[in-house]
Formats: C-alpha cells, structure tokens, sequence
C-alpha cells in the first residue's frame, strides 16, 4: 500500500475518533509483502503521539475527580463563584470578607455532611447550578444530581425592628423535602435598603 494511502488513513481514524484514539500503526503498517515493510519511525506520526499524550491528560483528570477532597474542593470554587455572581458588584465588596470568614466554612460542612452518603464513583454525577436567582429572590445555586436537587443553598434579606437589614444564609436538603432552614450564618448590612442582588 502507497505510504500516502497508509498515512491518509491514520489522518482519517484520528480526525473520526477526535483524537481520543489513535490507530495502532501495525493496523496500516504491517501486511503480507516484505518489500513495503519498514521500521516505523514515531516522528513520521506526531499525531498519533499527541492524541496519546492527550488521553493520557483526560484520564488522570478524570480520577482525581472521583476523590472526595478533589470533588469537594470543585464544588467549593464554583459555591464562591455562584455566590459572589449573586452578590454583584453593590453588594459583594461590602460582605465579601465576612463572607469568606463566616458563611462558606459552613458551606463546606453542609457540602460534605450532605455528600457523604454517595461513593466516590458517584460523586461525578453532583454538579452545580449555575444561575443564581436576581432580584429579591432567595436561591444563591442548588446541588443537583441529574435534575433532582440534593441540597439548596439561598440566602434571605431579614429587618428585625429597628435592628437594619440582614442577609440570612441557609440551606435545605432533600432528607426532609427542602423544609427545613439550617443556618449558615447572617451577615449584617446596614439600616439601608440593599441594593438587589446582582446588581
């Protein structure tokens, strides 16, 4: 087979297969006539080399996900992100410090206190919402596994008399049908109305 055919064709496989896979050369090198054969040189092939390397990259990935700390970690960064997306800019330069210091420590116990009942292997199928809520309404972002909430993070504008305005955080889960309030914690702002939330 012309050595233009045989490189067409391990072109070909890898564009087919996105690159996840390459053609074993002897699949295209090796055949029944001794005078087409040759030592095959890897650097003829760089793509193949590449798309090797890459599974490589997406399957280490995909392991370290599946531990709890690297799960609970991903699910920590995107909590902040989605908060501080909800805040906005009025209102995330005022709190944000008294919101790192008091409220997410006690996301990352209602995270892992919630989350412990799955496998690690099940971990995967945990992901965050990723719109909060504007306006006036409560929903920071939910724990979902395949369109079914696990647990639901919201924070809500209190007015004791007198007192000013806080930002109560809290949670629900789905032991008991999102009735329960479980307190993460209350942030104070100020005797003025607060600004909606994201903007």
């Amino acid at each position: 087979m012309p050595n233009w055919i045989r490189k067409s064709l391990v072109v070909f496989v890898s564009i087919l297969t996105f690159g996840l896979v390459s053609p074993s050369p002897a699949t295209f090198f090796n055949n029944n006539n001794d005078n087409d054969k040759k030592p095959i040189d890897e650097r003829e092939m760089p793509f193949a080399r590449e798309s090797v390397e890459e599974e490589a990259v997406l399957t280490d990935s995909t392991e370290e996900y599946f531990t709890r700390e690297a799960f609970i970690s991903k699910m920590m960064k995107e909590a902040e992100e989605q908060s501080y997306l909800k805040f906005g800019p009025k209102i995330k330069p005022v709190i944000e410090d008294e919101f790192r210091l008091v409220v997410l420590p006690n996301m990352e116990k209602a995270i892992n206190e919630v989350t412990s009942i799955f496998p690690e292997e099940e971990l995967s199928y945990l992901t965050v919402t990723e719109i909060p809520s504007s306006g006036t309404s409560e929903r920071i972002f939910h724990i979902t596994r395949e369109y079914e909430d696990i647990i639901r993070f919201h924070v809500r504008r209190d007015r004791p008399p007198q007192e000013g305005y806080y930002f109560n955080f809290h949670y629900h889960t789905y032991h008991d049908q999102f009735q329960t309030h479980y307190t993460l914690g209350e942030i104070y702002w100020n005797k003025n109305t607060p600004p909606k939330w994201m903007s």
